[in-house]
């Protein structure tokens, strides 16, 4: 009892650090560089990243989304929603899971809305969730990977790319997204 204590407490402080570090949010300016700067390694590591952005009805890009656990995992980052190749809001998503997890790992996800339904769904949301207000396509590209635009059916399409650190666990579900006021 005592061990299952320990860890639920050393879960407690590592879910409590990362959300105290996304209290430390950045600009507007900072946070569109940085989207800016991710968005650039998509495309150079996914052949056709281009093209699939340029047909999606729009994109959120997280330029690093923060996962740790220790028992008790959570993840947290702030990113951008763009239409038209423009940033129309900006974003947080959380998500906090229990179980058999260790590690901590920073990571770049992009989701794309391939229908103006989904991404209208999306925007008329208040705090959409994985799983619960819509379903997200995970596609799992390594490095010099082509999307297949014919093969993406999928009206909302994530890709998680630029893992650093260890920790197993690629998925979204869970995950929820909320609009920030950056003005």
């Amino acid at each position: 009892m005592i061990k299952h204590s320990k860890v639920l407490r050393s879960g407690a402080l590592l879910v409590a650090m990362l959300f105290a570090a996304s209290a430390l949010a950045a600009s507007a300016d900072k946070l569109n560089r940085e989207a800016d700067k991710a968005l650039q390694v998509f495309r150079e590591d996914i052949s056709g990243a281009d093209i699939f952005l340029n047909q999606a009805a729009g994109y959120l890009v997280f330029p690093r989304v923060i996962k740790g656990g220790v028992g008790v995992g959570a993840e947290t980052g702030e990113g951008v929603l763009r239409v038209g190749g423009s940033t129309v809001a900006y974003y947080r998503t959380t998500s906090g899971s229990i179980g058999l997890q260790l590690g901590v790992q920073a990571k770049s996800i992009v989701i794309a809305f391939l229908t103006r339904e989904a991404l209208d769904k999306f925007r008329n949301s208040n705090g959409w969730k994985v799983g619960v207000d819509g379903s997200v396509a995970l596609i799992d590209l390594g490095g010099g990977k082509t999307i297949d635009s014919d093969n993406v059916r999928d009206p909302v399409v994530g890709f998680i790319f630029g893992s650093k650190g260890l920790m197993y666990n690629l998925t979204l579900e869970g995950s929820k997204f909320t609009k920030l006021d950056k003005s």
